[in-house]
């Protein structure tokens, strides 16, 4: 084999149809765009996706639906004033699930600071606000 030998398959690259040469063709005269319209146009052809010839598209027929979050659920918040109701002095996100103070959905909580808290607590692998964070050293608790 010799590069100056190479050539593509028999049949695999056509020749292009040359439209507008004569009646004889079978593609003369309208080239094969049919009479008149929007597809018989130099440049017109093209129409948005979508677009229905003017009647409301399909698109904008259907009622709109709402957004819901996938990631809203996955982190649930606690507040002071909820963990002072806690029987417990550590609190972590398994105490919080069986109290029924975070989603059972949720992967991960976060202590805010709302309400007061008057006894000492240990908070142990949660998110806390700086506020929140005062808040509980403040009373003497630990932010593990």
């Amino acid at each position: 084999m010799r590069l100056n030998t190479l050539a593509p398959a028999e049949g695999a690259r056509k020749e292009r149809v040359r439209v507008g040469r004569g009646i004889g063709s079978g593609l003369g005269k309208t080239c094969g765009r049919g009479h008149k319209g929007q597809f018989a146009r130099a440049g017109k052809g093209k129409v948005k996706a979508g677009f229905e010839g003017g009647q409301m598209p399909l698109q904008r027929r259907l009622p709109k639906v709402g957004f819901r979050s996938r990631s809203a659920g996955d982190c649930g918040q606690v507040f002071l004033y909820q963990l002072a109701t806690l029987q417990s002095d550590v609190v972590d996100f398994a105490a919080l699930v069986e109290a029924g103070l975070v989603d059972s959905r949720a992967v991960t909580a976060k202590v805010v600071k709302k309400g007061e808290l008057s006894r000492k607590l240990t908070i142990r692998g949660l998110a806390v606000t700086a506020g929140a964070r005062d808040a509980i050293l403040a009373v003497g608790g630990a932010v593990e």
